[in-house]
C-alpha cells in the first residue's frame, strides 16, 4: 500500500455504516422491503439507525413509488426521516434525461448534510448470463462542467459532498476540483465496485483505488449485488468504512432475502465487531465529516 495509507489510516477507529434505502430502480415486485411513502422510508431510516447505521442515502420517490426529482418528494422524505431518528442524511444527485438545475434543486432548499456527487460519465449496465444479453443499458452522463456546478452549490450551501467513483479515473477526476478549491478536507469518497462499465469488483481493484486517494481521505465501499459481503469484509480490514441498504443488494446470503434494511446494516455491524472494529456513532461522523447540517 502507498506510504500515506500506512503513516494516516488509523486501522481501529470506528466504522461509518450507510444504508441507501431504496435506490430508484428496484421495485417491490423485487424487494417486498422497498420503501415507496414517507412514512416507509422513516421506518425504514430508524431500522437502520437501531442496527447500527449513521448515515442515510436517499433517492426520492412519490407514493406510488415511481422515481421523484421533485423538491416537495425529498422535502416529505427528509421530514419523515428526521423526525424518526438523528441519522446523517445523504441527498442522491444521481439521474438521467434531467436538467443540473433539477439535479440540485433539492440540495438547495432543504440544506442536507451530505449530497452524493457522480465523479465521471460512463457506460452503465447489467448482463444476464444465462440469456447472453443485456438487462439493461445505458450511458450515465457526468461531464466535468455538470460536476463542477452541481459540486459549486453544495459548496454554496454547506452540503458534504460524497463522491461517488465508479472507476479509477474517477478518483482522479476529484483533483482538479481539490486544485481548484472546490472540495475541502477531509474528503470523502465512496468507491462503487460491480456496476458493468465500471471497475471489476476485486479486493486488488480496491486496494488500487484506496492507494490512489488523496490524504485527508474518509473513503467507503459500495458493493453492489452478490459481491457486496466480500468486499465489505475486505473494506473493514482495509481500515475503511462500508455502505449496504436495498439500493445496492437485497440479499443477507445466497437465496436469504432481507426484510428490511434493518437486516442489512445488522450484518454490517456484526461483520465490524468480528474484525475487532466499532461501529461509528452520528456524532463521530459529524465530527469526522465535519458536517454543517443534519
Amino acid at each position: 500500500m502507498s506510504m500515506w495509507i500506512k503513516e494516516n489510516q488509523d486501522y481501529n477507529r470506528p466504522v461509518m455504516i450507510t444504508c441507501a434505502l431504496s435506490g430508484v430502480v428496484a421495485n417491490r415486485e423485487q424487494c417486498p422491503a422497498i420503501p415507496y411513502t414517507p412514512e416507509e422510508y422513516a421506518a425504514e431510516a430508524k431500522r437502520a439507525y437501531d442496527a447500527g447505521a449513521a448515515v442515510v442515502h436517499l433517492h426520492a420517490r412519490s407514493p406510488d413509488g415511481l422515481p421523484s426529482y421533485e423538491v416537495s418528494d425529498y422535502r416529505a422524505i427528509y421530514d419523515a426521516v428526521t423526525a424518526a431518528c438523528p441519522i446523517i442524511v445523504n441527498f442522491s444527485t444521481g439521474a438521467i434525461n434531467i436538467t443540473t438545475d433539477q439535479k440540485t434543486a433539492h440540495i438547495k432548499a432543504i440544506r442536507p448534510a451530505m449530497g452524493a456527487l457522480n465523479m465521471g460519465s460512463m457506460n452503465y449496465a447489467k448482463y444476464h448470463e444465462r440469456r447472453r444479453d443485456f438487462v439493461f443499458e445505458f450511458v450515465f452522463p457526468n461531464p466535468f462542467s455538470e460536476i463542477v456546478e452541481i459540486v459549486s452549490v453544495m459548496k454554496d450551501v454547506g452540503t458534504r459532498p460524497e463522491m461517488e467513483c465508479f472507476d479509477l479515473g474517477h478518483v482522479g477526476s476529484s483533483f482538479p476540483l481539490i486544485h481548484m478549491g472546490l472540495l475541502e478536507p477531509p474528503f470523502q469518497y465512496s468507491l462503487i465496485m460491480g456496476v458493468l462499465g465500471g471497475v471489476p469488483p476485486t479486493t486488488p481493484n480496491l486496494v488500487r483505488m484506496v492507494e490512489a486517494l488523496p490524504p485527508a481521505s474518509d473513503w467507503e465501499l459500495i458493493g453492489i449485488g452478490r459481491d457486496q459481503w466480500r468486499l465489505v469484509a475486505a473494506a473493514i480490514g482495509m481500515g475503511g468504512n462500508v455502505r449496504v441498504g436495498l439500493e445496492d443488494n437485497f440479499y443477507l446470503a445466497e437465496g436469504q432475502m432481507a426484510r428490511s434494511n434493518g437486516d442489512l446494516v445488522e450484518k454490517a455491524a456484526r461483520m465490524i465487531l468480528d474484525q475487532g472494529r466499532e461501529v461509528a456513532t452520528v456524532e463521530q461522523c459529524r465530527e469526522r465529516l465535519k458536517l454543517s447540517h443534519t
